[in-house]
């Protein structure tokens, strides 16, 4: 019987993609209609890509991300905390993109109508429940004229999201998505790469820092980049933050004052913030881990079972990976809950376990060890912390996350035929 999936997402349609490797019928129910490019850069690390790859996706991904060199962590004076080579430069047998969520997304529907048709995708389609009885699932959906549809399947996998109805039912009292105080607000603006011309970097501290990279390769005339950026301050939330609309778009001015002065011979943070056609503003959210993501024959993935801060550019690549460990695990046990059982007990205690360690920072956690010995301030980052410490603290996070190199490396593939 067809796998329905409710969220057309990375997570969904990675999950379409793979049924249709599996030759099992699946159904994708987007909510949105019609499907649009939105959202902002996004990284995904090699044991991603390795999964896209494995998808026959290599020559569209190269097409539209791009491959990063380099990650660096640059305390509030720049200097540099820490550097290291990523993906290909760092010895994976796969690169890490940078990339912009909404043309991923785009291609991997592309690729799904393309390899299943048309009509492997309803648009504007929202789910609102779910019940399992006589060995199949039921789900409803209601569309954009509040029709009701009711879908029947083997199971139902809930890739719909932070604001997941599928965990909703699973979770009715759960109550909204955790803030920790972080705020982010988000533009991306036309400039001249730095550093390596692919380099992820991070400037500044735990409360107040600054993130931007390349999700375009330069234009061969102007030189020009499309830069993705993120300027982040961190509030006290035991005050009133006072904006219920999240992720709304707002004036630079509301921000740019906390980096006025960040301007380094490198870099010019006030320049790339004004140089924006159009700045949002996000909550930085989690939700606490729970002990099950099966429901009978209901199973979520991606943001739906563990939305997670996105300080390990981790999110959007566990989402692939879970759509395919999920795909693995039906295709040893079929389209049943022993299928769905499998997939959660293979996965799920270690990523409840990332979803914390990422509410602590994860591996930007180092700035806050730089902070408390030096003030974040300092000429060698060797007076401050011994190289080797440091090396010690972004392996455990590597490990944790399932990118450590050579595990990944020497890893067989998710899926084997």
């Amino acid at each position: 019987m067809t796998v329905i999936v409710a969220g057309g997402g990375i997570a969904g349609m990675t999950m379409a993609l793979t049924c249709h490797e599996l030759d099992i019928p699946v159904v994708v129910h987007e909510s949105v209609d019609p499907l649009q490019p939105l959202g902002v850069g996004i990284n995904l690390q090699p044991n991603a890509v390795r999964e896209l790859f494995d998808l026959g996706l290599e020559r569209q991904l190269e097409e539209i991300g791009v491959p990063a060199k380099e990650w660096a962590l640059v305390g509030r004076n720049g200097n540099d905390v820490w550097a290291e080579p990523r993906g290909r430069d760092a010895g994976y047998l796969w690169p890490q993109y940078s990339i912009h969520r909404g043309r991923l997304q785009m291609l991997l529907y592309e690729e799904v109508v393309k390899r299943l048709g048309s009509s492997a995708v309803v648009t504007g389609s929202r789910l609102t429940g779910y019940g399992s009885g006589d060995g199949i699932i039921r789900a409803s959906f209601q569309n954009l004229a509040s029709d009701t549809n009711i879908v029947e399947g083997a199971v139902l996998v809930g890739a719909d999201g932070l604001h997941s109805a599928a965990r909703k039912q699973m979770y009715p009292n759960e109550g909204p998505p955790v803030w920790g105080g972080p705020v982010m607000w988000r533009g991306t603006s036309e400039a001249v790469p730095i550093r390596t011309g692919a380099s992820f970097v991070l400037v500044g501290k735990l409360e107040q820092r600054f993130v931007c990279y390349p999700i375009t390769r330069p234009n061969p005339t102007t030189g020009l980049a499309t830069i993705n950026w993120i300027a982040e301050i961190t509030y006290d939330t035991s005050e009133d933050w006072g904006d219920s609309d999240w992720n709304r778009q707002v004036a630079v001015e509301k921000f740019l004052p906390f980096f006025e002065d960040w301007a380094f011979d490198w870099l010019d943070v006030p320049e790339l913030i004004r140089g924006a056609s159009a700045v949002y503003e996000y909550p930085m959210v989690d939700r606490d881990p729970v002990d099950s993501w099966v429901d009978d024959r209901c199973v979520l993935i991606g943001d739906a079972a563990h939305v997670m801060y996105p300080v390990g550019s981790n999110g959007a690549s566990q989402a692939i990976v879970d759509a395919r460990m999920l795909g693995a695990a039906m295709k040893e046990h079929g389209t049943n809950v022993t299928a769905l059982k499998s997939y959660e007990g293979s996965v799920l205690q270690d990523l409840n376990e990332l979803v914390l360690r990422n509410r602590g920072a994860g591996p930007v956690g180092i700035l806050g060890i730089v902070e408390e010995r030096c003030g974040g301030v300092f000429d060698n980052i060797e007076d401050v912390i011994p190289r080797s410490e440091i090396e010690e603290y972004m392996a455990r996070y590597k490990t944790a996350a399932g990118f450590a190199v050579e595990t990944l490396n020497n890893s067989p593939k998710t899926i084997q035929f």
